[in-house]
């Protein structure tokens, strides 16, 4: 051991004893067996065995950083937020961004939405809002939830990704022409993190001190500007870097590059959701402005990078069910699921006492629950009471609702009957596509065609599907990307 050596930390065993060797097993003798009395051996072998936990199943890929939300605008008129009440005040934030289908390994430039999930720490327990890049999703409800993913994912037989599985879902499924529409254009493929913006995609409901409530859709405007790359931009960079979202989001932290984002909301009042022209709890469309304009009210910056990934971003949990009071769900369907699925996932994934690692456990106030126990509790209720009532003193509740109570109307059954005048899966997909300016339809046109046509060529029933929603959707739209598709399969 040399001198500077001396003034280093000792390794030491899980235990805390020191280690005299961690470069030699023992043996029996010079070149003998190794011997299981060289516990440092086995323990370093079985906590390798164990260092992973199973990965999310969506949006395994990611990358985050903690933040400041600060409140800018006044919206105490329609949510009793605690975190929101008035303009100034400061929480501190989490937030993960990550890809949908590829596998934690996968690389960052690829055509995908991406997740945009943030975490408030609040002084009411953490509020977590999961969205993506994208205003809308490909469904509109969670019972088809783990269909859609499947097409995503790997084929049971071939183990890759296959065009027929996920052109066969889109061409049966035509509520996801619109979210296709933006997934295919400029905008699939980010040029980086910093350089997209975030929705909260779902309808949520806020509710004021006075109880009204009303229906609300988050915007999160990138402040560093929207930057894309193209598929041979994407194809080149995914091979040489595949961290490469990762990378940019940690090396602008650490040159003190903050990226932030603008924080507005459209406000429905509840009154309107009834008779609105389309359903306003519909995943698959948005809210035009014009209807309801956007509101600002926050800025986010992102300002400190995790000291370790696996701790902080790979255990890092989010549910739309964390809600906090002045905050809750709306009758979306697919919110709906999400609000069981998110939070069951993590109880699987990395615990049922996951809440407890720093990363996801309330920063700004303390939980304060009667579930005791499980794997790797950590003791935090000492000798208090696990139960309510008790006359010991413990935690009690406040008998007020987080959120206001919703009317339920309607008839049961597993049928969705469309009550809103413009309830259609192709309305506004032909509006998106008729914003673009000429070269965004032609590369539109482009990235869809070249993706259809990998369709196997036995399965013409399958394409025809596909650009039939295209087509129902705008007329131009069709007749181009039919065209482009026959073009491309004469050549296979």
């Amino acid at each position: 051991m040399t001198a500077q050596d001396e003034l280093r930390p000792t390794l030491t065993t899980e235990a805390g004893a020191p280690v005299a060797d961690n470069q030699n097993t023992e043996t029996a003798g010079a070149g003998g067996p190794a011997l299981i009395q060289d516990q440092l051996l086995f323990e370093k072998l079985a906590h390798f065995n164990r260092e992973r936990i199973p990965e999310r199943v969506v949006h395994a890929r990611g990358a985050a950083a903690y933040g400041t939300f600060t409140v800018t605008g006044d919206v105490t008129a329609y949510t009793r937020a605690a975190f929101l009440s008035e303009v100034g005040k400061e929480t501190e934030t989490f937030l993960r961004f990550s890809t949908v289908a590829g596998n934690l390994g996968s690389a960052d430039a690829v055509r995908d939405p991406r997740g945009f999930a943030l975490k408030f720490y609040t002084e009411d327990g953490n509020y977590d809002l999961v969205g993506n890049n994208t205003p809308v999703f490909f469904i509109k409800d969670a019972v088809k939830f783990p269909d859609f993913i499947h097409t995503q994912k790997r084929d049971p037989y071939t183990g890759s990704q296959e065009a027929d599985n996920v052109w066969d879902f889109w061409g049966l499924s035509p509520e996801a022409t619109h979210q296709v529409t933006w997934l295919f254009g400029d905008r699939g493929i980010p040029a980086s993190y910093r350089h997209l913006d975030g929705f909260g995609s779902h309808t949520y409901q806020w509710q004021n001190e006075a109880g009204e409530h009303f229906w609300v859709k988050y915007h999160f405007k990138t402040d560093q500007g929207i930057k894309n790359l193209t598929s041979e931009e994407a194809a080149v960079l995914a091979g040489t870097d595949p961290d490469s979202h990762q990378r940019d989001l940690r090396e602008s932290i650490e040159r003190g590059e903050f990226p932030s984002w603008t924080v507005s909301v459209q406000i429905m009042p509840a009154a309107d959701a009834a008779t609105y022209r389309f359903n306003p709890f519909d995943l698959t469309k948005v809210w035009p402005h014009a209807d309801y304009p956007l509101v600002e009210f926050g800025k986010l910056e992102l300002n400190r990078n995790p000291d370790n990934v696996f701790a902080e971003v790979e255990q890092s949990i989010f549910s739309p069910s964390h809600f906090v009071p002045g905050i809750g769900p709306s009758p979306d369907k697919m919110l709906q699921g999400r609000l069981f699925a998110y939070a069951d996932a993590h109880r699987y994934r990395v615990g049922i006492n996951a809440d407890h690692l720093p990363v996801n456990r309330p920063h700004a106030t303390e939980a304060l629950t009667n579930g005791r126990d499980g794997h790797l509790y950590d003791g935090r209720h000492g000798r208090r009471k696990n139960y309510e009532p008790n006359t010991f003193g413990g935690p009690v509740q406040t008998g007020r609702p987080l959120w206001a109570a919703t009317a339920v109307t309607g008839t049961t059954g597993n049928h969705e009957a469309p009550s809103h005048s413009e309830d259609d899966d192709f309305v506004q997909a032909g509006n998106l596509y008729r914003l673009f300016g000429e070269d965004e339809k032609t590369r539109l046109i482009d990235n869809l065609a070249g993706f259809i046509a990998k369709v196997s060529a036995d399965r013409d029933d399958i394409v025809e599907r596909a650009v039939e929603n295209f087509r129902r959707a705008d007329a131009d739209y069709g007749r181009r990307l039919e065209t482009a598709v026959r073009e491309l399969r004469k050549q296979k």
